[in-house]
Parts: structure tokens; C-alpha cells; sequence
């Protein structure tokens, strides 16, 4: 029988059609868009022929997958059908990608290793390198697939995946589709030298194809090298394939007004079907009577699914508040049982993540500067890399953007990893993984998918750090759907509850004041390794019942003080750690408020919009009826802090502060 590059008829039929489904489904959803049935679209006519060489090489349902938004013919490849494309594509209760809640062609399928993909162009590089960790790890021989447009490569979190692939020899196939636009830009305005495949040229161990992308047999002799390659552990490859781009970018784009009609014209000619049709014709293998039967086929095909998939019922409006969180229980108190006498906060921490390495084997540790001999710049994972090796406690590349976004990869292929950012005020680079991968992964997916991760971070002042070793920022994170934040007092708490986010089904950012770490006042007696302290239990330190004051971190133990040096009588002022400040005990706070009737809230973090805006909101809107004052706040000024200790003074909260609002509450 003869063949055609090594595949025979019925095979080159069977790429054909997933050529011509995937085109006529972009041709369908654009009619279905006209007659109001969608809102969006975004195509992929003219990448047809590169991704199916893709999927074609990889291993369906074992090899892992991190599309974009254009890749809808490689996910036809991999396995997902029309209706599936066209229930997510209207945004149908069933729709595998998302169960309506994504936008169109944001794709993911769990039994295929689809991870679910988001919308900001560039962060699935990252994480589909944690992904290829795990990979590595398991020695599976797994390989990992994740491609983007050229626009994309200019994203810096980019070039921090292809450092740490390079650096590691992962095994993962980086596809640039270069259509030459981002939107409207042209990669001339994009790109050093207007290529991809010579930018990336320095760096070690990465393999580079530079491939026609409109001719299915010339790219996927490409893919099946670097895949082979990937599998036998000789490290990651950048495919480039230059592709067409037949349609305007999405729906809400007119490529005419920035690219003149012989340009488009050109595109036209450079179909990667009619090249397909072209060379198995020429070749005598398929007949255009062939391919026109198949055509007439998918037409029809495409007719009845978007028929069936225009019936399907959408989500129940109920559901829409689901998977936002785990629907898991938070991990169970345990007794107090201690184990030594006196232990601060800083070893609290070490000692949970040891006894938690030990719990779970798939529990990793990494950050900047964290394997010994340094661990960590506080010494929190100090002796932890000696114990458990440097495959599970390893240093990560300074670039907190690939921390967070390596540890959503590999917490999607099952490890629980636990990272530090070494200060809460170089957090920021790391927020594009943060807010729009970690916190919604599980909801994007409608629950497929999840992320339990811990984010461990040292945050406050009091330090002379100055303005970026001083952040508080337990404010921008409450306002995060998605993310539980734990914010402990003391070392019997900090031990508790970081036992039990490293338990959870959700990713956790845990904050740790660095002027507590070792602190007298903050040291406790140890408790045992099977001690857990649930999220969303407040303690009450001091009861009282004539003023409340909601606090925790480093202000409990300031609200203490303030208290102690007004000789306030003993049961007068009730004083609320709240050791979580995602979940909120607000019913410790409501019985409180209807208790005492007066609330003081103290905070570190900036007044404006802080974390005690909300409180009071809360406070107010339920239990207005049971105040007797006003509800004040005690935060620090709207300022940078600064260096000079008498600066520093002036912008953080103080003693005298807490002491002046609590008599001035006192008086109503």
C-alpha cells in the first residue's frame, strides 16, 4: 500500500478531516455569532496543519497538553470532539473546558491531560515547565506540550520557562505559531531580528526547528524528533512553525484595517489544506473526489452537532457561586499535645514542613536561597534540604513569577508543593500567576482541575527594612477570590495552621511576620506532629465585654501592650486574634460585637481599602443595631515606609496609637 512520509491513505484521511472539522467549526461558530447565539470567537484557519503534526506525535491522554486560545485543531487531534467544541463554544452546562464559565476556544479536558487554560498570554509557559518536573521526576517519559502565538515570546515569563527547561533538560516541546501578527502588530515591531528561533538560539540544551507550518509533513518531522527527543531525557525544544492566519485575530477584530488585501491574499494561498490536498494529490495517495467526500461529510457532521449543541441546556444559575473553593472540608482539629517547652515562631515553621515532608511524600519545598547551607534568608527551611535531599527542597531561579507559576504545574499533576517568596514586597512579579492561574483554576475549570499550593511569605514592618522590606499586603489578597490566607500570631498557630494549609485542597497564601519570628512574646510550647489548627478559627486571647478588638499578625501582640499600659481593667476589653483572614470566624466576630458593643480594628497593613474596611463593613451591615459607637480603625498611614527609624515610626502602627483610639472609644 503506498504511503506518503510514512503514513498511509486511511491515515492522511484521518489528519484531512480533522483539517476540515476544524475549519468548518470556525466557519459555523462565525454564522452562529451572526444569529446572536455566542459572544466571542477566535480561529485558528491557517494553523490547522502544525497542530495537528503536534498531536499526531503525542501520546493521547498520557502526554500533557497546555494549549492557547488558537489551538482548536490540536485539541480536535488529541481527542475532543465538535459537540465538546461546540458546547464550550456557547457555553453549555457540559461544556468539558469549563462548564460555561470561560470564555470560547479556552480549552481543557481532564482525561485527555488538557490543562485548563486562562486567558494572559504567556503564563502556561510556566506552568506546563512545572508540569515537565514532574514529568522528570517520575521518570514517565510524559511529555509536555505548550504553544502560544510569536506575540507571546516577548512575555518575560517566556524566557524564565525556557531558563529553568534548559537548566533542568525537561521534557517539553515549546510551539511558536508564528502568524507574523499579535493582533495587529507585525512581529517586526515585536521581535529582536523578527524571529523567534534566533532569539532563543543562547540558550544550553534546548533544541531549535524553524519549520513551514502551512506544510503538515515538513512539521511534523519536527515534532517527532523533538518529541523523541524529550522522551529519551536530552531536554526541551522550541518548534517555531510559521503559519497563516486566515481570519482576523477574534470576532471583535477586522484584520483589514492594518493589512493591505495582497497580504491577505498571499495568507490565501498558503492554506495548509489546499497544501495538504496539493501533496497527496500530486503524490497519487488521495483523489479530489476524496477529499471532497470528506468535506461534504464534516459539513453535514458540523450541521447536526451545532443543531444538538444549540439544544443543550445551559448552567443552572445556581451553580455559579461553585468551585471557587474546594467543596473539601477543612482538615479536623486535633488535640494540643506539646512536645517541648519553648519554641519560636521561625522553627515553628521549619518544623511543620519537616513533619509535613515526612506526612507526604509528594510535598516539595523551593524558593530563592532556601536548600542549605543558607535556608532561607530568615532560616525557615534551615536543615530541611540535608534531611529530604535537594530533589524534593531545592533553590528555584531568582524570578518569583516562575516560582508561583512551576509550583500550579506541578500541583495540577499531583505534588503539593510549598514555596517561599523570601519578602512579601517581591511578591508583585509573580501576581499575573497569582490572581488569574492559582486563584481560578479550580472555578475555570468548573472543578476539574485544582491547585494545593502554599505560598509561604514574610511580610510587616518594624524591621527598618524601609519601603521594600516593610510591605504589609494581606489587603490585596482579601479582596482575591480563590486563595485561603492564613496570618499567625504565635508559634503554636503558625505550626497549626501550616500543617493544615499544606493539608488543603486550596491554595493557601500563608504570611509570617518577619519582626515575630523570633520574638519572645510570639514563642509558645511546641505542639506534637499531629496537631492541625483549622482555617477560620479566631482566638480569643482576652475576653472582655465593653470593647472588642479584631486583630492578628504582629498586632495582637501590640493591642496587648496598648491595653496593659492604659491599666485597663481585666474584662473590659475583649482582644480577637483572627489567625485567618480567608475564611473570616465571623461568627466569633458577630458574638463578640453583640457582647461588647464597641469594636476597635487593628491592622499593619495601609488604612485606605485595608483589611479593616472590610471588617467594618461587615460589622456594620449585621450588627449595626448591637453598636454602641462608632466602629474605628487602628492601620498604618498611606505611605511608603521608610528607612529612618523615626520615619518608620511615624507611618507604622504604634502603642500610643491603639491606646488613643481605645480611649477615645471608651468615652462613647
Amino acid at each position: 500500500m503506498p504511503k506518503l512520509n510514512g503514513y498511509s491513505k486511511k491515515e492522511l484521511i484521518d489528519i484531512y478531516t480533522l483539517m476540515v472539522l476544524s475549519r468548518r467549526l470556525d466557519e459555523k461558530q462565525l454564522i452562529m455569532l451572526k444569529q446572536g447565539k455566542a459572544f466571542f470567537h477566535i480561529g485558528c484557519a491557517g494553523h490547522e496543519a502544525a497542530q495537528l503534526a503536534a498531536s499526531k506525535n503525542m501520546i493521547h491522554g498520557k502526554d500533557w497538553a497546555y494549549p492557547y486560545y488558537r489551538d482548536a485543531a490540536f485539541c480536535l487531534g488529541l481527542g475532543m470532539t465538535s459537540k465538546e467544541q461546540l458546547l464550550s463554544f456557547l457555553a453549555r452546562k457540559d461544556d468539558p473546558n469549563s462548564g460555561g464559565r470561560q470564555m470560547p476556544q479556552h480549552y481543557g479536558h481532564k482525561k485527555l491531560r488538557i490543562v485548563s487554560q486562562s486567558s494572559p498570554t504567556g503564563t502556561q509557559f510556566l506552568q506546563a515547565v512545572g508540569c515537565a518536573m514532574s514529568s522528570k521526576w517520575h521518570n514517565s517519559h510524559e511529555v509536555v506540550y505548550v504553544s502560544s502565538g510569536e506575540g507571546s515570546t516577548s512575555e518575560g515569563e517566556f524566557h524564565e520557562a525556557l531558563n529553568w527547561a534548559s537548566r533542568e533538560k525537561l521534557p517539553i516541546i515549546f510551539h511558536i505559531q508564528d502568524n507574523e501578527y499579535a493582533i495587529s502588530v507585525h512581529i517586526s515591531e515585536q521581535t529582536s531580528g523578527s524571529s523567534v528561533h534566533s532569539m532563543v538560539k543562547g540558550y544550553e540544551n534546548l533544541s531549535r526547528y524553524d519549520v513551514d507550518g502551512t506544510n503538515f509533513f515538513e512539521t511534523d518531522l519536527a515534532f517527532r524528533e523533538a518529541i523523541d527527543r524529550a522522551r529519551e531525557g536530552k531536554g526541551p525544544s522550541v518548534v517555531v512553525s510559521h503559519v497563516v492566519r486566515l481570519l482576523s485575530h477574534s470576532s471583535s477584530d477586522d484584520q483589514r484595517k492594518y493589512r493591505i488585501q495582497e497580504d491577505l491574499e498571499k495568507d490565501k494561498n498558503k492554506d495548509p489544506i489546499i497544501i495538504f490536498e496539493k501533496n497527496c494529490v500530486d503524490k497519487k495517495i488521495i483523489s479530489i473526489k476524496d477529499f471532497e467526500k470528506v468535506k461534504n461529510k464534516i459539513i453535514e457532521q458540523v450541521d447536526q452537532d451545532a443543531e444538538w449543541a444549540d439544544q443543550q441546556d445551559h448552567p443552572d444559575p445556581s451553580t455559579a457561586l461553585d468551585h471557587v473553593y474546594s467543596h473539601e472540608p477543612f482538615p479536623k482539629k486535633t488535640a494540643l499535645n506539646y512536645k517541648n517547652d519553648k519554641i519560636v515562631l521561625v522553627d515553628a515553621i521549619n518544623h511543620a514542613m519537616s513533619e509535613e515532608m515526612e506526612h507526604n511524600e509528594k510535598m516539595v519545598i523551593y524558593g530563592e536561597d532556601i536548600a542549605d547551607p543558607k535556608g532561607g534568608v530568615f532560616t525557615a527551611t534551615k536543615g530541611l534540604s540535608e534531611k529530604f535531599g535537594d530533589k524534593r527542597v531545592f533553590n528555584s531561579p531568582l524570578a518569583e513569577a516562575s516560582i508561583v507559576g512551576t509550583a500550579v504545574g506541578l500541583a495540577s499533576a499531583g505534588w503539593r508543593p510549598c514555596v517561599e517568596i523570601q519578602f512579601g514586597d517581591y511578591i508583585w512579579p509573580a501576581m499575573m500567576q497569582i490572581r488569574n492561574e492559582v486563584a481560578s483554576l479550580r472555578y475555570r475549570s468548573n472543578g476539574e482541575w485544582k491547585c494545593p499550593l502554599v505560598m509561604r511569605v514574610p511580610v510587616g514592618g518594624y524591621i527598618h527594612g524601609a519601603i521594600c522590606h516593610s510591605q504589609s499586603i494581606d489587603g490585596y489578597f482579601m479582596h482575591m477570590p480563590g486563595i485561603r490566607i492564613a496570618y499567625p500570631s504565635n508559634a503554636e498557630d503558625a505550626k497549626g495552621l501550616l500543617k493544615a494549609a499544606l493539608r488543603m485542597d486550596d491554595p493557601v497564601l500563608f504570611l509570617e511576620h518577619k519582626g515575630l519570628y523570633r520574638q519572645g512574646f510570639a514563642a509558645s510550647a511546641e505542639p506534637d506532629e499531629n496537631y492541625i489548627l483549622p482555617f477560620g478559627i479566631a482566638r480569643n486571647v482576652m475576653e472582655g465585654d465593653i470593647i472588642t478588638i479584631l486583630t492578628w499578625g504582629a498586632m495582637v501582640q501590640k493591642s496587648l501592650e496598648a491595653i496593659n499600659a492604659l491599666k485597663i481593667e481585666d474584662g473590659a476589653v475583649e482582644v480577637l486574634d483572627l489567625r485567618t483572614l480567608n475564611p473570616l470566624d465571623k461568627k466569633a466576630i458577630g458574638n463578640s460585637v453583640k457582647k461588647t458593643g464597641k469594636v476597635l480594628i487593628v491592622h499593619e497593613d495601609n488604612k485606605m481599602n485595608g483589611p479593616g474596611a472590610e471588617l467594618a463593613a461587615h460589622i456594620i451591615e449585621n450588627y449595626f443595631e448591637f453598636l454602641d459607637g462608632p466602629v474605628m480603625r487602628v492601620a498604618s498611614s498611606d505611605s511608603h515606609v521608610p528607612y529612618n527609624w523615626h520615619l518608620e515610626e511615624k507611618v507604622l502602627v504604634q502603642t500610643s496609637d491603639i491606646q488613643n483610639s481605645l480611649k477615645e472609644l471608651m468615652e462613647y
